[in-house]
Parts: C-alpha cells; sequence; structure tokens
C-alpha cells in the first residue's frame, strides 16, 4: 500500500519535471519568431531565404515540446 503511494508520487512529480521543457520551448518559438521578424525588418528581400529556416526551427522546437509531452505521458500513464 506504502510503495504503490510513492509510486504514484514519483510518477507525478516526473510527469511535472517533464512538461517543465514546455515553458522551454514557448521561449524558444518566441526567440525564433522575434528573430524571423527582426531579420525581415532589416532585409525584406530575404523572405524566401529566411522563411524555410524559420520553418525548420519552428519544427524542430515543437518537436522537443511533443517529446516532453509524450515523456509526461509515459510516466503517468504506465
Amino acid at each position: 500500500m506504502k510503495t504503490n503511494i510513492v509510486l504514484l508520487a514519483a510518477k507525478s512529480v516526473g510527469a511535472g519535471l517533464a512538461t517543465i521543457a514546455l515553458a522551454g520551448v514557448g521561449v524558444g518559438i518566441g526567440i525564433i519568431f522575434a528573430g524571423y521578424l527582426l531579420a525581415f525588418a532589416r532585409n525584406p528581400n530575404a523572405k524566401k531565404d529566411l522563411f524555410g529556416i524559420v520553418i525548420l526551427g519552428f519544427a524542430l522546437t515543437e518537436a522537443m515540446a511533443l517529446f516532453a509531452l509524450m515523456m509526461a505521458f509515459l510516466l503517468l500513464f504506465t
């Protein structure tokens, strides 16, 4: 009985720590698009070159969010 409570507490703490990464991902996406807007404001002719790089950075950052969320769910429900 006591081990079940300790295991549930450990799972909850682990899932909470895994979701901290989601805050970092939000900051990262904000920095990516802020940099894009700054670069576009300085050189509007480079829009096509910049947009591909921004979308790649966004996709990789969002993938990290999905991995962190998946780890949190795995910790909670297994």
